[in-house]
């Protein structure tokens, strides 16, 4: 008898301690049960946001769904019976991920189908699809689409992203996927397709300005994303490239994690990736940060409306957290970030509808010998506060409950994070030097066990797992530096 995965899911999900575990939090997409990672998926459409999402319900046994959850405001969460199954030979070990797509009277879900022969150990990696006519009921295509990676390349072939070419007046379809050469060298391959089932490879994203950075940038390429912003600074659109190259060790500050994602700021003209002249920043500077979504649009999407990212708030191999063992749950996703360029540089905000930013106040000042309380963050262990901040020759710490083992300092030109007292200390302390101006505007996103540091109006990110000691609560914020246009909301 078939194995009935559904069931398996669900009797999972109805035994699950994770909604009463302390840590889970309140805004964040946080799996229902078991482990989560990569957003998948992500798409609005008629005002609702749907993200699905890399979902281990019965973790640690690795069989990967895709979880569904849906929010109007992208704060309130609504999670729904997983969208995909490992039910099939395609997918026999693990849906993984991939992109949606609205084509106009149904969406599709794009992503990798994983099966490894249990006799030889040989991996199959297909891209499949799942169409879905209202986002509730969900049809595997069998067989896979495309079945298989092109010469050359390894069974590293996944994450597909699919969206329809706004240069191409036919209309055709374009598809990113992360590879590895038959080298082990990373690289990123470009489909086209008229109808959505029958695709041709035109070929490796090149990049003919970076003078060769990026031949041999690491030995797999996950996640890629490929969107168009505009640029606050030159008031021009350019095409930003987002993903995840495994095995880079570049000789500077940042590069901390396991693996790191990165952008590549260009234009996409056929296959070439131009006007990228080999520089590449980190998305995003924290502990924990890895394979960001766009957001895919809709017909019923506003023109206006930002370009959305989320991304998962973990690392590949780190799944001990605490958690697991008070609530039998593990990861979540960032808080959705408004994406957009400033003089060629990714710019990141926190985009959270549900929870406005007001006017706040402090109970006493920074400079007192116990600080500063935010008097309408008192008791809360879920929010987000803003500041503006002037140094001088001084500093500012912002203390999230007493006695919580974390540590942040502000300074003018630099950034020191240490989890090192918390209940999961991985990573240690953490310094991020900033440019001139980064540290005088601040914003922190806190929902009680992941903290989100964005710095110069979204142009430093830093986001951290924070399993703090004692109650969490409340934000204390004390130093020599002063504070203005205090602004906050809470979520609990």
């Amino acid at each position: 008898m078939a194995e009935d995965f559904l069931a398996s899911a669900l009797a999972a999900e109805a035994s699950s301690r994770a909604p009463q575990d302390p840590d889970y939090p309140l805004f964040h997409v946080a799996p229902p049960v078991g482990r989560l990672n990569d957003p998948n998926g992500l798409i609005e459409i008629d005002g609702t946001y749907h993200a699905f999402f890399q979902y281990t319900p019965e973790h640690p046994r690795r069989l990967v769904y895709w979880g569904h959850a849906t929010s109007r405001d992208l704060t309130h969460w609504e999670y729904h019976a997983p969208a995909i199954l490992p039910d099939t030979h395609q997918d026999a070990n693990g849906a993984y991920s991939g992109t949606a797509i609205d084509v106009g009277d149904h969406v599709e879900l794009w992503y990798t189908g994983n099966y490894k022969d249990p006799e030889t150990g040989e991996r199959e990696a297909t891209q499949c699809v799942v169409t879905t006519p209202d986002l509730r009921r969900f049809t595997k295509v069998v067989p896979p689409v495309i079945a298989r990676q092109p010469e050359g390349y390894t069974a590293h072939f996944r994450d597909p992203q699919v969206w329809r070419d706004p240069d191409d007046p036919q209309g055709s379809y374009r598809m990113l996927l992360g590879a590895q050469r038959e080298d082990l060298t990373g690289t990123v391959l470009l489909y086209r397709s008229s109808d959505l089932r029958e695709w041709r490879c035109e070929g490796e994203l090149s990049f003919p300005d970076a003078g060769g950075a990026f031949d041999r940038f690491g030995y797999m390429w996950e996640c890629p994303n490929l969107v168009r912003l505009h640029d606050e600074g030159s008031g021009r659109d350019r095409d930003v490239l987002i993903f995840c190259p495994q095995g880079i060790t570049p000789e500077r500050e940042g590069f901390e994690n396991v693996f790191p994602c990165v952008a590549i700021v260009g234009e996409l003209v056929g296959t070439e990736f131009r006007g990228a002249d080999g520089c590449f920043e980190e998305v995003d500077r924290g502990t924990e940060f890895y394979a960001p979504q766009i957001m895919a649009r809709s017909s019923s999407s506003p023109s206006d409306a930002p370009t959305i990212l989320l991304g998962w708030a973990g690392n590949a191999g780190e799944d001990d957290q605490p958690s697991i063992a008070s609530g039998g749950w593990v990861h979540c996703f960032t808080a959705p970030r408004a994406l957009s360029l400033r003089s060629g540089r990714l710019i990141a905000r926190p985009y959270l509808p549900g929870l406005p930013l007001a006017p706040a106040q402090l109970r006493g000042t920074p400079t007192d010998e116990d600080g500063a309380v935010v008097a309408q963050l008192v008791d809360s262990r879920s929010w987000r506060l803003a500041f503006d901040v002037a140094y001088g020759a001084e500093r500012l710490s912002l203390r999230i409950g007493e006695d919580s083992g974390l540590e942040i300092i502000l300074e003018e030109e630099r950034l020191v994070v240490d989890r090192q007292g918390t209940r999961y200390p991985h990573g240690g302390r953490r310094v991020v030097s900033l440019t001139a101006g980064e540290a005088n505007r601040v914003e922190v996103v806190h929902d009680r066990s992941i903290t989100e540091i964005y710095l110069g109006d979204g142009s430093r990110v830093f986001t951290t797992r924070t399993f703090l000691r004692g109650a969490g609560v409340g934000v204390r914020l004390a130093g020599g530096a002063s504070v203005a246009n205090l602004r906050s909301a809470r979520a609990d």
